[in-house]
């Protein structure tokens, strides 16, 4: 096999098994009391594949949390060619994965912009640097204010962050 389509695969894997989680908790877990807001920072992205062009890629985030668990909210990032790019998304976090209080699932949904010129072939479905997204992402509560997660962008890589809620 190709070292590519291994890289590939892999990234299926990680997709796959992240959706999987969120499976276990079909239904989100005891709400928490009260909605709440999120920072999220994520300051290292690991690419599945080496590029010369790909540059450091650094996230800053504010999320909307409502007591359902269901969330709103938006990203700046510089994107892998040194772009300044947006993420605006809704979605879900399921909280209790396999019994652990600390586990969570969250899958979102929404519009990047940010990929144009000569990089908008880097994203799928792109029109006019706008493209659809959906990033799942598992994460680890060290507190019930702050939190560590993973998030699987697709064929391109994962990103890193640390959430603190308010």
């Amino acid at each position: 096999m190709k070292k590519c389509n291994v890289r590939r695969a892999a990234a299926v894997l990680a997709a796959s098994a992240c959706a999987s989680l969120g499976a276990f908790a079909a239904t989100p877990s005891e709400p928490t009391a009260q909605a709440s807001w999120e920072l999220v920072v994520a300051p290292f992205t690991h690419h599945w594949h080496k590029d010369a062009e790909h540059r450091a890629v650094v996230l800053l985030g504010l999320e909307r949390i409502a007591s359902d668990g269901s969330t709103v909210g938006g990203a700046l990032f510089r994107n892998s060619f040194g772009q300044l790019s947006a993420y605006a998304y809704y979605g879900h976090e399921w909280n209790d994965l396999l019994g652990s209080d600390s586990l969570y699932f969250k899958l979102s949904g929404g519009i990047i912009y940010g990929y144009r010129g000569r990089f908008k072939d880097k994203v799928p479905l792109n029109v006019g640097g706008f493209s659809p997204a959906i990033i799942p992402a598992i994460g680890w509560r060290l507190t019930p204010k702050d939190a560590i997660q993973a998030a699987v962008l697709g064929k391109a890589g994962v990103t890193f962050s640390y959430d603190r809620r308010f």
